[in-house]
């Protein structure tokens, strides 16, 4: 069974619109322990970057380790470049 109330590598990819381009978009990767399902540390990121950042929030895409065992490594089959 999940507990969920153990710290668990978190993953945001957050999208925000570039201050002087707000039709342009950008990605920034946030990553740190926390716990879900609140993810109370990501809720304080996002908090502090609405009240101190130019970059209005776009959207948050979240991914946390389930797994309570060691990690696992895998390797990429495929790599894409876009420039």
């Amino acid at each position: 069974m999940l507990n969920l109330a153990a710290p668990r590598m978190t993953t945001a990819e957050i999208v925000y619109h570039l201050p002087d381009h707000p039709h342009v978009l950008q990605s920034f990767v946030w990553q740190q322990f926390d716990v879900a399902p609140d993810f109370p540390g990501l809720r304080k990121f996002l908090e502090f970057w609405s009240l101190n950042l130019e970059g209005k929030l776009h959207s948050v895409n979240v991914a946390y380790a389930a797994g309570g065992g060691r990690g696992r490594v895998h390797h990429a089959r495929h790599e894409l470049s876009l420039h």
